[in-house]
């Protein structure tokens, strides 16, 4: 004879079960500072790559991580202003790029775990980390030795090109890796290599047309950019279309440029460099410490020859130089 339950032993019944009665708090998504010194057009690829390789770690943008982006369109000033709104809003990771601003970021937070994207200085030297071992800090990533492949960058343009003599180099004096390659590393290449260099300075976008217009007077054999900073990504078209107009072989830091109409580029493997960016975060939000997470340097490198450009200028790539290259652009 079943026993009959009274509505009050019911209720306490239901009050003992072990699931939860009230809903649950949603998980809070981890939010990615993205700070970039281009624009939004120019850091597209960039962006992309590393949500990608965000998305292969599990992490899928809008459902359990969110990024927020801020571009300075090339305004260095704006550092402190952007990096101020990434801390205010608390997020959990900045990701930043070009050695400067590191250490804007470094100035905005201590605490905030900051992701370098591949700084052309030894980060060590500059005062990043305090080594790339154990960094110590709040900063970890990735350094992609950009101004130290210089020399390699000009022996390779000389071997394109066998009659070159007197190579261009523009440069943003006020950025410290471009600054300290053409001022201390190119000219030790360019004498073993027997060739001339004439550096131009260019600061800001209205120096552009002063100095193509006095490189058409003196007619150097090629043209070297020095570093991919914000002033030479967001200026990046009018860069590449005075060497094509002006038939001059070009030579760059990274490969944007050559996808984008330059000749050629020898540097750090990008989509390496945007696997291992997610490789930290990953890390980070899983628990680790920047100052337990070794600093990378890149292992693997890209040599890329432009073969349309080469062919709208006038120049034939020798085989053997051919051969060297990672990726051929038909």
């Amino acid at each position: 004879m079943h026993k009959k339950i009274t509505r009050r032993a019911f209720c306490s019944m239901l009050l003992a079960l072990p699931f939860p009665v009230r809903a649950q708090q949603p998980k809070k998504v981890p939010r990615i500072g993205y700070l970039s010194p281009g624009n939004p057009t120019n850091e597209s690829a960039r962006a992309e790559a590393i949500r990608l390789a965000l998305r292969e770690r599990g992490y899928i943008e809008g459902q359990n991580i969110a990024t927020e982006y801020r571009y300075s369109e090339g305004k260095i000033d704006r550092a402190p202003e952007l990096l101020a709104e990434l801390v205010h809003l608390k997020v959990d990771v900045i990701v930043v790029g070009p050695d400067r601003w590191v250490w804007a970021a470094m100035n905005a937070t201590k605490t905030i775990p900051i992701v370098m994207a591949g700084g052309g200085l030894d980060p060590v030297e500059a005062g990043s980390v305090e080594s790339l071992a154990r960094p110590g800090g709040n900063v970890t990533g990735i350094t992609n030795l950009g101004s130290e492949l210089g020399g390699k960058r000009l022996e390779l343009l000389k071997e394109a090109v066998p009659k070159l003599a007197r190579v261009a180099v523009l440069y943003n004096p006020d950025a410290p890796g471009p600054s300290r390659e053409v001022k201390e590393l190119l000219p030790v290449a360019a004498r073993a290599l027997r060739l001339t260099i004439q550096p131009w300075e260019v600061r800001a976008a209205d120096d552009f047309d002063r100095v193509f217009a006095a490189l058409n007077k003196q007619r150097p054999d090629g043209l070297y950019v020095a570093g991919g900073g914000a002033l030479m990504v967001t200026n990046r078209k009018r860069i590449l279309g005075f060497a094509l107009k002006s038939r001059l072989p070009s030579v760059y830091s990274n490969s944007p440029f050559v996808d984008a109409g330059g000749l050629m580029s020898y540097g750090s493997d990008q989509a390496e460099n945007y696997r291992r960016i997610a490789y930290f975060i990953d890390r980070i939000l899983k628990g680790a410490k920047p100052a337990d997470l070794p600093v990378e340097q890149p292992m693997r490198f890209e040599f890329v020859i432009n073969l349309k450009t080469a062919k709208q200028i006038g120049l034939t790539i020798p085989q053997w130089t051919l051969m060297k290259a990672t990726k051929v652009i038909q």
